[in-house]
């Protein structure tokens, strides 16, 4: 969740200096265009190598970065104040880690539901560090179901380390909820896109996962488990996350090569930490062109795809390669 990362020292060292020479511009009220204007330019050029050629465990701090924007970001940014955020599960509170609701993206109306973390420590414990408590899924299953009724798409944000483990949680009915969410949205009678645009981390992502069409961006994860606790687990030693990360192939490449996903969404030259805005254009992208081929298909044919599509995963020749 750190905002700085150690193979990112020379992109730091670029972006100081082009603040040091628009602030000496702006104080001096010398022309200083061409010389910013030269740094930026090899600053993409640095950007595109170091990011082009991240390494798995890299790829993962990147999903965690506390800028990334979350699921409110992507909602103010696309909804703006188009949107209703409802609250609870009715059953025995309200969970912060769920951010849903019901709003309007360009000319479509859906309900909105996902992963909420937060930008800073003490948001981050509000949030829960995005991982939800039972009631948390109840409220999003709630908000499905009343997009059914209304018969309105919905689009699920996933970024989350998993569902939280606690004696609450448990007590609670935590992995009965997981469960009774994917097999609600498996036979849910409406378009259902699901983009992981952070961490998708083991059941407690996918339990908002169940789409017709899944899309990753280029630097989120999705994975069964944390490379930490895969390493704990194999080796008996969470320092061995490197290895666990580059075993475990939760990159959006390998997931697509996997036939998990259905698309991969580019991220800002750096990072979607880098530029919400431009980010959140590509959501808009996959919505807009996606709805309305899915609602064209019948409520039966939607359900049987989905549910085919699920079974396809794990299918594989024994003399494939990954």
């Amino acid at each position: 969740m750190t905002a700085d990362f150690d193979f990112e020292q020379s992109i730091n060292e670029f972006e100081q200096r082009i603040k040091e020479l628009e602030e000496v511009s702006a104080s001096s009220k010398v022309d200083l265009s061409k010389e910013i204007s030269a740094i930026a330019s090899k600053l993409d050029q640095i950007k595109t190598e170091i990011y082009g050629n991240l390494k798995p465990w890299q790829v993962v701090k990147v999903s965690r970065h506390i800028n990334r924007p979350s699921t409110l970001d992507y909602i103010q940014l696309l909804c703006g104040n188009e949107f209703v955020e409802l609250h609870g599960d009715r059953l025995y509170s309200d969970d912060p880690a769920i951010v849903a609701g019901f709003g309007q993206i360009g000319e479509h109306r859906l309900a909105i539901i996902g992963h909420q973390k937060g930008h800073d420590t003490e948001d981050n414990i509000f949030r829960n560090f995005g991982m939800p408590h039972p009631e948390g899924y109840r409220k999003a299953m709630r908000i499905m179901k009343m997009a059914e009724k209304f018969n309105l798409p919905i689009v699920t944000f996933i970024d989350t380390p998993g569902a939280f483990p606690g004696v609450g949680a448990e007590e609670r009915g935590q992995s009965n909820a997981i469960a009774e969410s994917l097999a609600l949205m498996s036979s849910l009678r409406v378009p259902i896109l699901c983009f992981v645009t952070g961490e998708g981390g083991s059941g407690g992502a996918l339990a908002l996962s169940v789409g017709d069409r899944i899309f990753m961006f280029e630097f989120s994860t999705y994975s069964v488990i944390s490379p930490e606790g895969c390493a704990s687990i194999l080796w008996k030693d969470a320092k061995k996350q490197r290895e666990a990360a580059e075993a475990l192939k939760i990159e959006a490449k390998d997931l697509l090569k996997l036939g998990i996903i259905d698309d991969i969404l580019p991220e800002p030259i750096g990072g979607a930490h880098r530029n919400h805005e431009e980010t959140a254009q590509e959501i808009k992208k996959k919505i807009d062109s996606c709805l309305p081929i899915l609602k064209k298909i019948s409520a039966d044919d939607l359900i049987k795809s989905r549910y085919e599509k699920f079974r396809r995963i794990g299918v594989f020749s024994v003399n494939e390669e990954f």
